[in-house]
């Protein structure tokens, strides 16, 4: 049986045919198909780019105003948009959520995970960043900024394993 987000899809949204789970054209790996038109579904993970802003030895967190993982800190950014660069991306969701322009740096790590209980598998791409102008103001997705010394960031209260993994990461290579 299919597993992920696409485990109780049974009809083509193409043709509106029964869809199966198995071999399709001599693949190996069973996958979800429609036999009458052809359409593969694939269950691929949803990219990500954050941006771990640091400012005086401080790091840059967000509360999360809406579901998944309401009310928990946040290392800010989002989902990458068709076609947009994942530093594109960063610098797009740290304005939107945060008001701040930023600078990206280097790549600091990647990490897979779920966006929330049963969700879709995302694949995060977290990046150094330095403030360089804005104005601080939450969106409404974000309930709260924080700024916390690295040795002290709440790991317990981080929304999701990949922010905890990547803080951690970097936390250790500063």
């Amino acid at each position: 049986m299919p597993e992920g987000r696409y485990a109780d899809w049974r009809w083509c949204p193409r043709c509106r045919s029964e869809l199966k789970h198995g071999p399709r054209d001599g693949e190996a790996a069973d996958v979800l198909h429609c036999p009458s038109c052809g359409l593969v579904i694939y269950d691929n993970p949803a990219p990500t780019a954050s941006a771990l802003v640091v400012r005086n030895g401080l790091l840059l967190l967000t509360r999360r105003a809406r579901p998944p993982e309401q009310g928990l800190w946040d290392v800010p950014g989002g989902f990458i948009e068709p076609l947009e660069h994942p530093q594109d991306a960063v610098r797009r969701e740290l304005a939107e959520e945060t008001g701040l322009e930023i600078e990206v740096g280097d790549l600091t790590g990647i990490f897979t995970d779920v966006y929330g209980e049963g969700g879709v598998a995302t694949l995060n791409l977290y990046y150094a960043a330095t403030v360089v102008g804005g104005e601080e103001q939450p969106a409404d997705d974000v309930s709260e900024i924080g700024w916390f010394p690295l040795e002290q960031v709440p790991l317990d209260e981080i929304a999701f394993e990949n922010g905890r993994q990547a803080i951690v990461a970097f936390v250790q290579k500063s």
